[in-house]
């Protein structure tokens, strides 16, 4: 699905081509420890700093979510959840939903990485809960089992181009984090976290009271 433009203009960017392996793994610790690229605060500094202006924006929806991260919810897919949090450092988009082992299989063949699917060595004991637990559910760091984790460049994938290829720049691309968590024997739940630049517009317009 395509974003709207106010989408795009938000969006930070998050990897180059040619990006080494090794460049990857140290991202995803980076960002499943809490950090940004070029930051060094924790999970603990990062949410004492937004404390005070931190707001999640009402009337998300998947959909809209989706739009934004332009990847596409399976319509086979169940259990769709959203969110979207503002603060004057950085947005949080937040995207989930629970497929089948064979459909999970098919989205994340239709949707590579950049590099390799990664797996946990360990899961995360120190996560503190924030972005999942607004959704009622454990953060993807804290878990191992059935876990493959790794970054994934919707823009890249679209054009059908190889992201290693000589003389391919995504640097225009943002590329979201994806979690692939093997829950049970027969369903997979799709975990999909992206940072943008504060102020992407238009946001949604919040539910009228009743």
């Amino acid at each position: 699905m395509s974003a709207t433009g106010g989408g795009v203009r938000g969006r930070r960017p998050w990897l180059v081509a040619g990006v080494a392996l090794g460049v990857l793994t140290l991202a995803a610790a980076l960002i499943a420890t809490g950090r940004l690229p070029g930051g060094t605060d924790d999970g603990g500094d990062r949410l004492s700093e937004q404390a005070a202006d931190a707001r999640w924006v009402e009337g998300v929806t998947p959909e809209w979510m989706s739009e934004q991260m332009r990847l596409d919810i399976p319509v086979t897919a169940r259990s769709p959840l959203a969110a979207y949090e503002v603060t004057s450092r950085f947005d949080t988009g937040l995207l989930t939903f629970t497929l089948t082992r064979a459909e999970a299989e098919a989205y994340l063949k239709e949707h590579p990485p950049e590099g390799d699917w990664l797996e946990p060595a360990s899961a995360q004991t120190d996560v503190t809960p924030h972005d999942f637990a607004h959704l009622g559910l454990p953060e993807p760091e804290s878990l191992k089992e059935g876990m493959r984790y790794g970054f994934v460049c919707p823009g890249v994938a679209e054009a059908a181009v190889d992201p290693h290829a000589p003389g391919v720049d995504t640097s225009d691309e943002s590329c979201v984090g994806l979690y692939a968590h093997e829950y049970t024997p027969a369903r997979t739940r799709i975990y999909l976290r992206d940072h943008y630049e504060p102020g992407i517009s238009p946001l949604p317009t919040p539910p009228e009271s009743t």
